[in-house]
C-alpha cells in the first residue's frame, strides 16, 4: 500500500496542472429535472453527516445511525451493506429509505 501511495504522490507532484475554463453562469436545471443530493449509493457516513438524511435513517432504519460497528461499515453505501445485514435490510426498505433520500434537495 505504501508503494502505491508513495507512487500516486509522486504522480500528483509531477503532472502540472492544467487549466480550465468555469463558466460565468451555471445553466439552469431543465424543466422537471431534479438532482438527488443522497440516494442508495452515497456513502452511510455522509448520509449521517447531513441531518436530514440521517433522518430518513432514523425512520426507517432505526439504531443504524448509532450503531456500534458504524466505523466498520460507514464507507460502505446502502447497496454494498445490505448483504453483510443477513436479510434483516430488505428490497422493500431500501427502497422506501431511497425515495425519501431522493426527496431531499
Amino acid at each position: 500500500m505504501r508503494i502505491a501511495a508513495s507512487a500516486l504522490i509522486a504522480f500528483a507532484i509531477a503532472t502540472p496542472a492544467v487549466a480550465q475554463t468555469v463558466p460565468d453562469e451555471t445553466p439552469a436545471p431543465q424543466s422537471g429535472l431534479t438532482l438527488a443530493l443522497f440516494d442508495l449509493d452515497t456513502p452511510i457516513g455522509t448520509l449521517i453527516a447531513d441531518e436530514r438524511a440521517r433522518a430518513v435513517l432514523d425512520k426507517h432504519l432505526p439504531g443504524l445511525s448509532t450503531d456500534e460497528n458504524l466505523d466498520k461499515f460507514k464507507q460502505m453505501s446502502l447497496r454494498e451493506f445490505q448483504p453483510y445485514t443477513g436479510g434483516k435490510l430488505t428490497d422493500a426498505m431500501l427502497e422506501q429509505v431511497g425515495k425519501d433520500l431522493r426527496a431531499i434537495h
